[in-house]
């Protein structure tokens, strides 16, 4: 029963990403009343829980001379896409020891991967609704228009009355 619960808030299909993986992860940030996609790329440092619903993966990255941490709950409906860019060859799945690096120190062995059949991940229910709000938009943004157009429509009657007034002032 739990299971069930579990795997009904589980998103079909999320990228495989493990621990050395260089990655981008796009956030669906709200501000106020505005919604944008943050990209926030860096280093796989930890991954847990993979099977779960739960599923976490922590990003670190160097921003500014600071490391930065961030971790993302693969299944969060904020979470809007995770798109591996490079693998590297690791042997640990918590690289607590790259905190302590910087510069050269910190590189790691690059590793090959097919980098289309790793990030090619469909999500249907999500594309139906990206499409469902991009069909939206085009509504309204031709509601706008015909609104627009309506209103110059009106400017013009106005002002070839108005210039119809004055045409007559000046013929008397």
């Amino acid at each position: 029963m739990i299971q069930k619960i579990n795997d009904q808030y589980k998103k079909s299909a999320v990228v495989d990403v493990r621990s050395g993986d260089t990655v981008k992860v796009h956030q669906k940030i709200r501000e106020g009343n505005k919604e944008r996609v943050q990209v926030f790329q860096g280093l796989v440092i930890r991954t847990d829980l993979k099977g779960s619903h739960t599923s976490r993966i922590t990003v670190r990255r160097i921003a500014s001379g600071v490391g930065v941490e961030k971790s993302f709950l693969l299944h969060s409906p904020l979470v809007v896409q995770v798109e591996v860019t490079k693998r590297s060859k690791v042997r640990r799945n918590y690289l607590s020891y790259m905190r302590s690096r910087t510069g050269k120190a910190a590189r790691m062995t690059g590793v090959d991967f097919d980098r289309e059949a790793v990030n090619a991940v469909h999500d249907e229910a999500l594309e139906a609704e990206e499409a469902k709000i991009h069909e939206q938009k085009a509504v309204e943004a031709a509601a706008k228009a015909e609104e627009k157009a309506k209103e110059e429509a009106e400017l013009a009657a106005k002002q070839a009355e108005v210039e119809a007034r004055h045409q007559e002032a000046a013929s008397e």
